[in-house]
């Protein structure tokens, strides 16, 4: 009975033990401290794009309790705004933001994740990435780059941008210089244009200089932002090639893995505040910054002629059915934005567009 009793108390004292460890084992990750930075593609604090990655910081820190901090850099202040994919993938920097379509040289299909012609919009974007398998697929395209994807906001469906000469007809397109990043850059390109790629932070004097002849950006609150009213005066919509921009963090996946369960759940979660928050601040914004716009004298904002439109979608399809076939991983994931853009059109057909319709005005 006593070597009973004996190895019973040593079974409880090692089971004690081994509990009282588990618990400062605990204790100590939930006491530890991260400190992160976070380079953009956009100059520091600008309106929107710039703020968010701030907002996301602000976020972490507070759901976090100060245990996961995060230092935002903007553009050209760490690195330059289009390497921001290479010091996130290196573990230079823990994490990025920036716009999925500028890296395609290095993955054609991580343009679907950002801006398609014609595509889909924000609302419609936001349900195939989080709930149609999009995500799934961004996380495959990106896994090779060891980088962790997150949805990091919207601007909506964007204006077409900003000419120094009027678009009357598909002739108007040879020849012009026009800042349009990704598959909407090459569909110019297919149509005689000369797609040019700058960073935000080049864009007002590169058009003013004459480098270029016309610029996209994002729409009234960031063009006002950036005064590309005052380089050229013809302001022309719809923006055909970005209609639901989506805007990315990107997470270095080891950085990631070393954060405790809570933490991870924490930069996850903020990334979805911030991207649900930046199209509702964009629609707010984009409003009075129309009406300002409008108000100038000069300013002409004009539609594209629908000639050019429908020049436009052709080049785009037959784009994307060309990179499809030379590309396993850009028709995978072309299969899957284009059968949800298939239903989803037919539901908002009769739902979003018969109602707008219906609104009139």
């Amino acid at each position: 009975m006593k070597w009973f009793l004996t190895i019973g108390l040593v079974t409880v004292l090692t089971a004690c033990g081994a509990d009282s460890k588990q618990t400062a084992s605990t204790q100590a990750a939930a006491q530890q401290t991260y400190k992160w930075k976070l380079v953009t593609s956009w100059p520091k604090n600008f309106p929107g794009l710039g703020t968010a990655p701030e907002h996301f910081a602000e976020r972490v820190n507070a759901m976090s309790g100060g245990r996961l901090t995060i230092q935002v850099f903007g553009a050209n202040q760490l690195v330059p705004a289009l390497q921001v994919f290479d010091a996130v993938s290196s573990g230079t920097v823990e994490m990025g933001h920036s716009g999925a379509y500028y890296w395609k040289g290095k993955a054609p299909a991580a343009q679907f994740f950002s801006a398609v012609p014609f595509g889909m919009t924000a609302q419609e974007m936001s349900s195939w990435l989080h709930y149609g398998g999009g995500m799934e697929l961004w996380e495959e395209v990106y896994a090779p780059f060891n980088l962790v994807p997150l949805a990091g906001g919207s601007t909506g469906v964007q204006m077409g941008g900003w000419f120094n000469k009027e678009i009357n007809s598909v002739d108007d397109l040879k020849g012009l210089k026009m800042r349009l990043p990704g598959l909407g850059g090459e569909v110019l390109s297919r149509m005689g244009g000369v797609p040019v790629s700058l960073p935000g932070g080049e864009i007002f004097t590169s058009l003013q200089t004459g480098a270029i002849d016309a610029t996209e950006w994002v729409g009234p609150y960031n063009d006002l932002a950036f005064g590309l009213h005052e380089a050229a005066q013809f302001y022309y919509y719809p923006g055909w090639h970005e209609p639901g921009s989506v805007l990315e963090f990107i997470v270095n996946q080891e950085a990631l893995a070393e954060l405790p369960s809570d933490l991870q759940a924490i930069v996850r979660n903020a990334a979805r505040a911030v991207n649900q928050d930046m199209i509702d601040e964009y629609t707010f914004r984009n409003i009075e910054a129309l009406k300002t716009i409008q108000a100038m004298e000069g300013i002409q904002i004009k539609r594209f002629p629908d000639e050019v439109l429908s020049a436009l979608r052709i080049e785009t399809e037959q784009l994307l059915k060309e990179q499809a076939a030379a590309d396993p991983m850009v028709s995978k994931v072309y299969a899957s934005f284009s059968e949800f853009k298939e239903g989803v059109t037919a539901y908002h057909n009769l739902t979003e567009r018969a109602y707008l319709d219906l609104r009139g005005e």
